[in-house]
């Protein structure tokens, strides 16, 4: 981390006029002849980079020197999302960047598995190419319960030493991971959408900020372990191998550590609901096919394809859709075989939750409008006169427009 500095003595009225029009977030002010950064400040170092050379300078902060052995951390590891024996298909995903960021520094790979009747989940995962997966079973793990699935974490984390570890980011990810982390004395970087690692080990852990205006590079070169949560459809899932080749560690935690405040009663089953992310046809629209008869065309080219209705934020904002049909960085990320794109301008928190699909084909009335950047194929034109003809083209089962 750092801070700001502003040289008082070069500050005039027209920098400083350049400077407080200068920041996105109205955050530099000009009194009384003196220049001055308020607690709005997000740290975008704008005036920085663009601003008049030499007013403001950005100061680094000297980095705590905490002795951190990093030979002593040793191996990438994957946390194993399951229930009922599932595994969570973000789990194999992160297996495959796991291994790919392990031929950089020559670590293992491990997973990690807590929960109870897991051998056979167990050995599945031996087909991904894993070099060792740790398996804490217990009857205290057959549900999900904060406490102990930390402490059992813990434990492995204590004893391994892995130096980075991988969770997806579900609903139990999301839960489990702050707490880990907490635990350890350790960062976490939330919904990463990229992972590099440096041959010093250090896992560079890349997420949109900002409202996905600016991609932040974070780093913890003073602490181990690098913690890092995933979305789901971020990485490509690796091929499953035939033979099987590593090994299951089987672990235990002394004690009372499995001890939880919470007691499970009993268990229901919500209903499925159906999940964007996990279609392979996805039909989206946006500001520029909201009507309710663009809508509802939508709706029947979905179904006659095989895919799903999604949509773009402001669909969600004004109430036509429902949040579960979002895309997006505030919403689902997918990666789907084909998606069709109606009228959405391809805003970047937008194109950074489906810029991944095998095919992008969209329609727009503006010919430089940003979802063109990423879209395989480019309509131009008005959504209103294309996805009538589309429609029945489909319907009639026609093999060109």
């Amino acid at each position: 981390m750092g801070t700001l500095k502003i040289n008082q003595g070069l500050v005039t009225l027209e920098n400083a006029q350049q400077l407080t029009a200068l920041c996105p977030f109205g955050a530099i002010t000009y009194a009384d002849g003196k220049l001055d950064i308020t607690a709005a400040c997000k740290m975008c170092k704008m005036c920085v980079r663009k601003g008049p050379k030499g007013v403001v300078e950005y100061i680094e902060d000297e980095a705590p020197q905490q002795g951190i052995d990093k030979t002593a951390w040793r191996g990438i590891c994957v946390y194993v999302d399951h229930a009922d024996g599932e595994i969570h298909r973000v789990t194999y995903e992160l297996i495959g960047k796991a291994k790919e960021l392990a031929t950089v520094t020559g670590h293992p790979v491990y997973c990690l598995m807590l929960g109870c009747d897991l051998a056979k989940s167990a050995r599945r995962l031996l087909h991904y190419g894993v070099d060792k997966i740790f398996v804490y079973e217990d009857e205290a793990l057959r549900h999900f319960r904060v406490e102990p699935y930390t402490a059992a974490f813990y434990d492995f984390i204590g004893r391994i030493k892995p130096s980075s570890i991988l969770v997806g980011a579900t609903n139990l990810g999301r839960q489990l991971a702050p707490r880990v982390a907490a635990r350890c004395r350790t960062g976490l970087t939330a919904d990463c959408t990229v992972l590099e690692m440096k041959e010093n080990t250090d896992l560079v852990q890349i997420r949109p900020a900002f409202g996905g205006n600016i991609m932040a590079q974070i780093i913890s070169p003073n602490v181990r372990p690098q913690f890092c949560t995933v979305r789901y459809k971020v990485f490509s899932e690796p091929p499953m191998q035939e033979a099987e080749s590593g090994e299951i560690v089987p672990m235990t935690v002394a004690g009372d550590a499995l001890t939880s405040a919470i007691e499970i009663l009993s268990v229901a089953e919500r209903p499925r609901e159906e999940d964007i992310s996990e279609a392979d046809v996805i039909v989206a629209i946006g500001r520029g096919a909201m009507s309710d008869a663009n809508r509802q065309m939508a709706q029947e080219l979905a179904d006659a394809l095989g895919g799903t209705l999604a949509c773009t934020r402001p669909l969600v904002e004004g109430g036509i859709l429902d949040a579960r049909h979002q895309i997006g960085l505030s919403g689902r990320t997918v990666k789907p075989k084909f998606i069709l794109c109606l009228g959405i301008s391809g805003a970047v928190q937008f194109a950074a939750g489906m810029k991944q699909a095998d095919c992008i084909v969209a329609v727009n009335t503006d010919p430089h409008a940003p979802i063109f950047d990423v879209a395989h194929y480019a309509v131009v034109g008005d959504v209103n006169e294309i996805l009538p003809r589309l429609l029945n083209y489909v319907k009639e089962g026609a093999s060109h427009v």
